[in-house]
């Protein structure tokens, strides 16, 4: 089964435009880090903006099937001791007929950074790897480095408004009911989830991430029964190896032409 499915991987692939370096990342993509603000209880609020050039889009920490999850390294920053990523609600990108979930135009992506030493500034310095895809598809690393003043006030709209972008939780959407439903397969694990909440509009699709990055999760068979939105998934384990799923860490993010949902855990029924 295993096999199967590296076979189905590896032929999704192929449809996709092939990746050509030659273009030079400023043709695609340019990069910034906007300095925001530092809040009372020390923490530092930036984010990195990117401005997608001529029609190119990137892609969600959960970017679908064929799309390239971005990867964010700051080991070189200094005085930074951890930092938290606000992922403002993407939307569902149609890629030559196959659906990838991203942003189109321009992404901020909002930074909550916790100082090791509150009153000083902080350097946010480091490696950012995303894909990009238009008429061909790019890996992309990006080098960004911004000195952030422990002084600074004036809050950003613009991190504002994406971090007021975010999907609403469970109970901000009126979610009433979750519960996922586990069937064995050959090789791997079919998941049921049945969400009752109001109609987030439009094509609807759900989302499914696991905790674990080496369980494979296909994209979801999303639709409507009787006002409930049902979602069926198959897991395998990249290995081929047996795996157990955590119900309480699951996350289920339905996104609708209106607003997006992320919902977290799924009990059994």
């Amino acid at each position: 089964m295993m096999a199967r499915v590296l076979i189905l991987i590896v032929a999704v692939f192929a449809l996709l435009p092939a990746p050509r370096a030659a273009l030079a990342n400023a043709d695609m993509v340019d990069a910034r880090i906007l300095t925001g603000w530092r809040e009372q209880d020390g923490r530092h609020v930036a984010a990195l903006h990117l401005t997608l050039k001529n029609g190119w889009k990137t892609y969600w920490r959960a970017p679908g099937d064929a799309g390239i999850p971005p990867q964010f390294d700051w080991r070189t920053s200094d005085n930074l001791a951890g930092v938290q990523v606000t992922w403002p609600a993407p939307r569902a990108i149609d890629q030559g007929g196959l659906r990838t979930i991203g942003y189109a135009d321009s992404m901020t992506l909002p930074l909550t950074l916790s100082p090791k030493n509150p009153g000083q500034p902080i350097v946010l310095a480091g490696e950012v790897e995303i894909g990009v895809c238009k008429d061909v598809c790019v890996p992309v690393t990006l080098q960004v480095s911004q000195r952030l003043q422990a002084h600074a006030s004036q809050r950003d709209p613009r991190i504002v408004a994406a971090m007021a972008s975010r999907p609403y939780s469970a109970s901000e959407a009126g979610v009433t009911r979750v519960a996922c439903a586990l069937s064995p397969i050959e090789g791997g694990l079919r998941l049921r989830a049945e969400v009752d909440l109001p109609n987030t509009g439009g094509h609807e699709i759900a989302v499914i991430e696991t905790s674990n990055p080496a369980i494979w999760v296909s994209q979801a068979d999303t639709k409507r029964q009787s006002g409930r939105l049902v979602a069926v998934s198959d897991m395998y384990h990249v290995d081929g190896a047996a795996f157990a799923l955590d119900r309480s860490k699951l996350r289920i993010t339905v996104v609708g032409e209106n607003h997006s949902v992320d919902i977290r855990g799924c009990p059994g029924r």
